[in-house]
């Protein structure tokens, strides 16, 4: 069947290419259609593989820690708010659901007066993933949850905290290469019913826009011929939606990825595009369609200039393994000395612990927070010791 819908995709794409301008689509479209399609895209289908037989695995799929402690800065970030009476926590791309279980189980045993003033909004484009989430969270009783879209939010209406996990690496990226230093766009188009790229002329200024935005001349002599990036230009307009949603509060993004220098570094020749299909990766965006993951790595600091743009202030940015050492993972390492938990059960949450904050994986992720309205003193947060 996987088969089946691997091939029904590529028809549809192949269908998508003769039916557009020029007989091509650009490469962010093409992501779109192999990783949303309503029917067989690999976020819609209801293939995701997250975990230990899945794809791939995230912070969440190693126990409750991650959620427990995110769930400790979500409400520091109520209080230092002033705890207001309606709390709005928006998870944007939810996952299978654990995170937002993980942080509502913690909350309500630990901080019963915060959790009172929750209205929890998941934000899920896929069907099969927030069918998921609501069999996952259906036992969460006495929380205000719902899923909504960016439309069905009024503007400038949230006061509270929108976050994500591993969410942007997931959105279709444009590619662009450069060709004798002038910047070309990769088209996604077909010869003889099969998939092939070709260079042309960029299909919008946003991708010259985009540098100028991060401060990269991306045609000058440093870059070799061929260089080879991604720009995600839907990482802009998500920031820009957000920023018009939140009156007050803080945006939490926490990915995989760089800052502009070191993304757009001219030794980084061929980008940050992966594949992963069965926890093993490639390159080839071509194959498995419908069945694998494409992924790329985060610009923050497009997040943050977009941001700036927008009317938000960089509260702080720091690596994941810094932010959930300060909000209190040491502690539980040491707690595995006092004695509650067996042999195995100490080998396997250290494992988990330590997976969490090594600086070659998950500890090195970014972790971005962003504010609007802020007051200086609710710049200081527990996670981040800058701002």
């Amino acid at each position: 069947m996987e088969h089946n819908n691997s091939q029904a995709l590529y028809k549809i794409v192949l269908e998508k290419i003769r039916q557009s301008p020029k007989s091509q689509l650009t490469f962010a479209e093409y992501i779109d259609l192999v990783l949303y399609d309503t029917q067989y895209g690999y976020y819609s289908s209801g293939s995701v593989g997250i975990g230990a037989q899945g794809d791939f695995f995230t912070a969440v799929s190693l126990g409750k820690d991650f959620g427990e402690l995110l769930a400790i800065q979500l409400w520091q970030m109520w209080q230092k708010l002033e705890c207001p009476k309606n709390f709005a926590l928006v998870e944007m791309g939810a996952g299978n659901g654990d995170l937002a279980r993980d942080i509502l189980n913690y909350l309500q045993e630990y901080y019963p007066d915060f959790i009172d003033t929750i209205d929890y909004i998941i934000i899920e484009k896929s069907p099969a993933l927030r069918e998921i989430q609501e069999q996952k969270l259906a036992n969460i009783n006495n929380i205000n949850l719902t899923w909504k879209s960016w439309s069905e939010i009024p503007d400038n209406q949230l006061i509270g905290c929108c976050f994500s996990n591993e969410l942007i690496d997931a959105f279709p990226v444009h590619q662009i290469v450069i060709n004798h230093q002038r910047l070309q766009e990769v088209f996604v188009t077909e010869e003889a019913g099969k998939i092939i790229e070709k260079y042309d002329n960029p299909s919008t200024a946003k991708l010259r826009e985009y540098f100028d935005l991060i401060g990269i001349n991306i045609i000058k002599q440093d870059y070799p011929q061929d260089y080879r990036t991604e720009v995600n230009l839907m990482a802009l307009s998500w920031v820009e939606e957000i920023a018009k949603k939140l009156q007050r509060g803080y945006i939490l993004t926490i990915d995989y990825g760089y800052q502009a220098a070191k993304y757009y570094h001219p030794q980084r020749s061929q980008g940050t595009l992966k594949c992963y299909y069965q926890h093993r990766h490639h390159n080839n965006p071509y194959v498995n369609l419908g069945r694998q993951d494409i992924t790329t790595h985060v610009d923050f600091t497009a997040l943050e200039n977009q941001g700036i743009k927008c009317g938000l202030a960089t509260v702080g940015f720091t690596q994941q393994a810094l932010f959930l050492m300060a909000l209190g993972l040491s502690d539980r390492l040491q707690e595995l000395s006092t004695g509650k938990y067996n042999l195995q059960e100490i080998f396997n949450r250290r494992d988990a612990l330590h997976q969490l904050i090594n600086p070659d994986g998950l500890g090195g992720f970014g972790v971005l927070i962003q504010g609007k309205n802020l007051t200086p003193e609710q710049h200081q947060l527990q996670g981040i010791k800058m701002g």
